[in-house]
């Protein structure tokens, strides 16, 4: 393809020398000369391992030029890929002008341009970003239509420095959303040879994966860095720690637990995570991080009952009582936590939990019902359909695959709040209301 890269920094220089050595014809355009002349020259304009050569060797065979003349660049091109910088502003938010910028210079210099043309962003930018932005901005500028006369589409990039050359032709995932099926079949070109799972999805959900990508790795470190902390305060090595924790590829290493539902509880987590919150101000540690576990928690209870209580319905019926599925385990449910705010605000509840049932409860769960939650022991009930047939609004409280079934053939007239998502990928509606999709 003939491809215009927009933005010659770090990912545009990376992006423009990988594109040409695959056989595109790339023209690299940046307001700033200094950075176009490096280019054309046949250098970097960046430090990274192996782009030198490469930039030199596709200047040499015709593959990769650069220039400062945005409507050249778009006239001899059929897609322009925006790799421009997105800098913090003092508040914090994204300074989203670079990008306006362009996408201004790009819609005026199709305005002359009759083929169909694509448009793409990798620039780092904030889920709505596409809709809000950049289209619009390109639309106002070229007089032309997204979706039907050009294409939109988003296209992150999940490249490390100093490793940017082997994380492009290695990538661990290819995500991309498109306007159109044009600039779908682009970007999925650029990316056929590339041996990674290939996902096609919304502007949003494409924009927030990058978010989610290095906002993870922030967390990784400082979680790492604040065991190390407490191990070296105690005398352990935190090291040795962190290289048996991640020896666990089932649990710590893998997808369990990252998947968006309500909040933990149980008889481990909350005690173990206050131990250790507990342990680091004894050494006099600060541990921002492992102590903001348990005010998160608390906040995503206080979303969930802030969406129980936006239904209006006196009358809520509840699936599910214990922390999970597959337990009987009351303590420390944050199920049960929402259940007893929603009494104290005045709601009539009946609950449903084919494992909390007071007559085959035994030992230490039925002492535990009994001695601490005596009120709502009174508020269960052995026949599902009573559970239904008395909410207004109906609130899954864990996962148990039974709750499926249940959900799946209320009549419209129930509204559904979904803590843990039991209705397989069902998007938020009028009457499905999930707590984070």
């Amino acid at each position: 393809m003939n491809i215009a890269i927009f933005g010659l920094g770090y990912v545009g220089a990376v992006s423009a020398a990988c594109l040409s050595k695959e056989g595109h014809r790339v023209i690299g355009v940046d307001a700033n000369a200094g950075k176009v002349e490096l280019i054309n020259q046949g250098k970097s304009p960046v430090v990274e391992k192996d782009v030198g050569d490469m930039i030199a060797t596709a200047v040499a065979a015709g593959t990769l030029s650069a220039t400062t003349d945005s409507a050249a660049a778009i006239r001899d091109s059929e897609l322009a890929i925006i790799c421009v910088g997105t800098p913090s502003s003092p508040n914090g938010n994204l300074d989203l002008g670079y990008v306006k910028r362009v996408c201004e210079e790009i819609g005026a210099a199709l305005r002359d341009k009759s083929a169909f043309f694509a448009v793409v962003v990798r620039s780092t930018v904030l889920p709505g970003t596409l809709r809000s932005l950049v289209i619009p901005t390109l639309e106002k500028a070229s007089g032309k239509t997204v979706g039907d006369d050009i294409g939109a589409g988003f296209f992150p990039e999940f490249l490390r420095e100093s490793t940017a050359v082997w994380d492009f032709y290695n990538p661990p995932k290819v995500v991309f959303a498109a306007s159109d099926h044009t600039t779908q079949s682009m970007l999925e070109s650029l990316n056929a040879g590339f041996d990674a799972p290939k996902i096609c999805t919304s502007y949003e959900i494409a924009e927030m994966v990058k978010y989610a990508d290095n906002t993870w790795h922030a967390v990784k470190v400082a979680f790492a860095n604040e065991i190390g902390s407490i191990s070296k305060a105690a005398n352990v090595d935190g090291g040795a720690v962190m290289d048996i924790f991640c020896q666990d590829t089932k649990l710590n290493i893998s997808s369990k637990y990252l998947r968006p539902g309500f909040a933990f509880g149980g008889s481990c987590l909350p005690k173990d995570v206050r131990a250790l919150t507990y342990k680091a101000r004894s050494l006099d540690l600060d541990t921002p991080l492992i102590n903001a576990i348990m005010p998160s928690n608390e906040r995503h209870i206080e979303r969930a009952l802030r969406m129980v209580l936006d239904m209006n319905e006196r009358h809520v019926g509840v699936l599910g009582l214990s922390f999970k599925a597959g337990t009987d385990d009351l303590r420390e449910s944050p199920v049960v936590e929402l259940v007893e705010r929603l009494l104290g605000k005045g709601h009539e509840i009946r609950i449903f939990d084919h494992n909390v049932n007071l007559s085959r409860l035994v030992g230490a769960n039925r002492a535990y019902i009994f001695e601490h939650l005596p009120h709502i022991a009174k508020l269960l009930v052995d026949d599902v359909d009573e559970v239904v047939n008395h909410g207004g609004t109906i609130v899954v409280g864990n996962s148990d695959s039974y709750f499926a079934e249940v959900v799946g053939r209320l009549n419209m007239s129930r509204r559904v709040v979904d803590l843990v998502r039991i209705a397989n990928n069902q998007p938020s509606n009028g009457g499905y209301n999930g707590l984070c999709w």
